[in-house]
């Protein structure tokens, strides 16, 4: 196949003829990896469930009540979300928990 040099401005660009049998898609493509499990984001969640579900259960003012609402339910929601995963249940995926490893 010949090859065709093509000049710019700072540097010198190679381009070639694909073979007329290639559609342009490789088997790797659509090869899923395995899954990578959020350690910590679950940590997280699970110690908000917690402390969550002493907060709503304590016998405190409405303030207690309303930050153990608001502590538990992200707790709760991405444990949902792990236990699904995990369980392999379809629409759930560890990619819809946040990763706090980047």
């Amino acid at each position: 196949m010949p090859a065709r040099s093509v000049a710019s401005s700072d540097q010198q660009l190679r381009y070639s003829r694909l073979p007329s049998h290639d559609d342009g898609y490789t088997d790797l493509q659509f090869k899923r990896s395995p899954p990578k499990v959020p350690y910590k984001a679950i940590a997280l969640a699970t110690f908000l469930f917690l402390i969550g579900s002493l907060l709503i259960h304590s016998d405190r003012t409405v303030p207690v009540l309303i930050i153990g609402i608001l502590v538990f339910l992200p707790g709760f929601y991405h444990l949902r979300i792990a236990y699904y995963a995990s369980k392999g249940y379809r629409g759930y995926s560890y990619d819809d928990i946040p990763d706090f490893d980047d």
